[in-house]
């Protein structure tokens, strides 16, 4: 699906694919980059808050932000992204967990001042198995115009 710009309109929605959340990659992800015992600790992780491990949250962005990308819906006009908003973890993601990522059109901006490209703003929700909703921001992807 080769999609710019120009594609995209206000209020169009889209969904991904699944992914499963294993233990391996909480712990191996939380080895590497959130080291906090109950991402990283099992034992630790069940004497916290939590009463058990969970999924980095920086982990399930990453997670559901391949999840878009591998819809194709980006990848022909990508030119990266500006950032995001509203970046809100609403639930612990654990082992087990299945995800999937809704997606809105929340906002069109072509640029002024670089009229090769504008800026999509998407609301996205990752929701879990059960249809409960586990993390939502809304991001800016700097996309290019079709030529001609």
């Amino acid at each position: 699906m080769t999609r710019f710009f120009d594609d995209f309109a206000l209020g169009e929605k889209f969904t991904t694919g699944e992914a499963e959340i294993t233990e391996a990659m909480i712990l191996t992800f939380a080895r590497d980059y959130d080291p906090q015992p109950f991402h990283l600790d099992p034992v630790a992780a069940k004497e916290s808050i939590y009463g058990g491990l969970i999924a980095s949250g920086f982990q399930t962005l990453a997670l559901g932000f391949r999840l878009v990308w591998d819809t194709g819906i980006l990848a022909a006009s990508s030119m990266g992204s500006p950032g995001f908003d509203e970046l809100r973890w609403l639930k612990p993601v654990r082992a087990g967990d299945r995800l999937h990522v809704e997606a809105e059109v929340v906002g069109l901006a072509p640029s002024r001042s670089k009229p090769d490209r504008g800026i999509v703003r998407i609301a996205y929700r990752y929701l879990e198995q059960t249809g409960e909703p586990v993390l939502t921001c809304a991001m800016m992807h700097l996309l290019g115009r079709r030529q001609g």
